[in-house]
């Protein structure tokens, strides 16, 4: 099944001929794809709908890591670490290309401040790994937690300071793709039937004549016109942007629930920062901040900062405050780097959507959360929200990436009893546990061998084994529908082969409508490429122009607005 900017508008004229749907998710990151995804594979009609690219806010500018926050472990929210532990063996079985186990090491250092002591990080650890069953499951029992010594620490990373550095623990963690975990989600519950259209903006909420919620007015971001959604049930995932969605509610009177935080990360070359594997350390600034440095495609990247947020939703940047504060303590931990903002070559901010509203029940845990205002950001409860509107309009909120599916579970939940009570519709919930992403459908417990025998695929049509296992570890089973493009797409100057089938793909089945969707969030190339980025953009506008049908003021905009993208991701502002 297609999923691009023509099957884009055959679902519009659907909704706009008065299609009714059973449920309409509003946001389109990590949460309302993890809603959507189960209720099309439970058969609820659907519609989600996102004012911006799917997993364009939040979701696609996080740490990137499935994380089960075992300093978390420290603010005695054991509850909420002992959900999302277990839940990272279930986000990697239902997205096992996306989501791979990844031991982290936490350095310990004697200063203020610190988070840990070798005493504590082991009872955090052995506590951390019983709430995660790992010595119950034969896959994961080779990562139970150990702890290093001094001289074992700066063996194993050798630029790291000295410096009254005591040791190290060691534990499971899970690397992630954010952003393709979003579009992937999304993919399968368009694939079930769901209608799932981005660049759509939700501008004002219906009610009938009792002032229940019937649907939605909303924009069309690509050709400025609005048009009615009608639903039964409609579900707020807005994120950060929870609070204003409820705004173009005229029943709601709730008080602003979210207290969004902006963090940032910034990467270089590994040659610059050497990082065998993810690293995770306090600050050592007595601000209660934890940093991560993180090795990935050749490149390092570090973060991220916990700062209260009050500007453009849409489009956080990154400050010199921020550049200044990290490179002060990465420079600080390792002191042979010498990292200066000339040597970061990208970057990205994104929002945490915390929640500030008293006496809240957090939706996976079901604990109460009194989260007070005049905490520190960094203290806040990652918790999240459930909540129902006196119109009917139920708003999911807060949360971690690692928590979505469970967040995603106890909405459904109460939504099908909402269509089962008010409207006489009756389903049956897919398991969500065995909801598999596009992209998944293999063996979750043999990654690397499924995912070397795809990229064998790849290179029997001509491809090196480089190129072919990176597209395998980033479209999983859909690697060999791009494989079997490589002798159909036309030679793309600028572009290879395989990155020429990849863009194809990604238009034809992704609904990449920009080329910041694609090069920032259907691939990394704008991160992690920052040395090809020059060569490829002009090929992948080039194509795209004329795949999307755009004329010379339309590729102009999108030219312009491509290359201030880059220069945000470069701070080329702030250099």
């Amino acid at each position: 099944m297609g999923f691009s900017k023509k099957t884009r508008q055959k679902e519009i004229e659907l909704l706009k001929n008065g299609e009714e749907v059973d449920l309409l998710v509003i946001g389109g990151g990590i949460t309302g794809a993890g809603v959507a995804l189960q209720a099309a594979a439970s058969g609820i009609k659907m519609a989600l709908i996102d004012m911006q690219d799917f997993g364009g806010g939040t979701s696609s500018r996080s740490t990137r890591l499935v994380h089960g926050g075992i300093r978390y472990l420290k603010t005695f929210d054991v509850q909420v670490v002992s959900d999302t532990v277990k839940e990272r063996a279930v986000v990697q079985h239902i997205a096992p290309h996306l989501v791979y186990p990844d031991p982290m090491i936490l350095p310990i250092y004697d200063e203020p401040g610190t988070t840990f002591t070798m005493f504590s990080v082991k009872v955090a650890m052995d506590l951390y790994d019983h709430l995660a069953e790992i010595n119950k499951s034969k896959q994961l029992r080779k990562y139970a937690n150990y702890t290093l010594t001094k001289e074992e620490v700066l063996k194993r990373e050798p630029q790291l300071n000295p410096d009254k550095l005591v040791g190290a623990g060691v534990y499971l963690d899970y690397q992630n793709n954010d952003s393709r975990l979003v579009i992937e989600a999304v993919k399968k519950a368009h694939d079930d039937g769901g209608i799932m259209l981005n660049r759509i903006k939700a501008v004002e909420i219906l009610h009938d004549v009792n002032n229940r919620a019937v649907g939605c007015t909303v924009k069309d971001m690509l050709t400025g016109e609005k048009f009615e959604i009608k639903a039964k049930v409609i579900i707020n995932a807005g994120g950060p942007w929870s609070d204003l969605v409820k705004s173009i509610d005229n029943t709601n009177t709730d008080r602003p629930q979210m207290r969004p935080t902006k963090g940032i990360h910034l990467v270089v070359d590994s040659s610059k920062l050497q990082v065998p594997q993810p690293t995770y350390f306090g600050s050592g600034t007595d601000d209660g901040r934890m940093i991560f440095t993180i090795p990935r495609e050749g490149k390092t990247y570090f973060g991220t900062t916990d700062t209260d947020y009050h500007g453009d939703f849409e489009n956080p940047t990154v400050d010199m405050e921020d550049v200044d504060y990290l490179l002060k303590i990465i420079n600080r931990k390792y002191p042979t780097a010498n990292l200066t903002i000339d040597d970061i070559e990208s970057s990205w901010a994104g929002l945490r959507p915390l929640i500030i509203k008293d006496n809240t029940t957090d939706v996976v845990s079901g604990a109460s959360q009194s989260v007070s205002n005049s905490k520190a950001p960094s203290t806040v409860s990652r918790g999240s929200s459930l909540a129902v509107g006196e119109d009917g309009l139920i708003t999911l909120a807060g949360g971690k990436l690692t928590d979505y599916r469970l967040m995603a579970q106890a909405a459904l939940e109460m939504i099908v009893k909402k269509l089962e009570n008010d409207f006489n519709k009756e389903f049956i919930l897919a398991d969500s546990k065995e909801t598999i992403v596009s992209g998944g459908n293999f063996d979750s417990e043999n990654v690397e061998e499924v995912l070397a025998e795809f990229a064998k695929i790849g290179e029997d049509k001509g491809l090196n084994h480089e190129e072919a296992l990176s597209i395998a570890k980033m479209f999983g089973s859909n690697a060999t529908k791009i494989f079997n493009l490589l002798n159909s797409v036309e030679n793309i100057e600028g572009l290879s082969k395989a990155e020429a089938a990849t863009l194809r793909y990604s238009l034809d089945e992704e609904l990449v409508l920009d080329p910041v969707d694609y090069l920032l969030r259907r691939t990394y190339h704008m991160l992690f490429k920052a040395n090809t980025l020059n060569e490829v953009k002009k090929a992948v506008l080039k194509n795209m122009a004329n795949y999307l049908e755009w004329d010379t003021e339309e590729l102009s905009i999108r030219t312009e607005e491509l290359n201030k993208a880059i220069d945000e991701s470069e701070l080329t502002y702030l250099k």
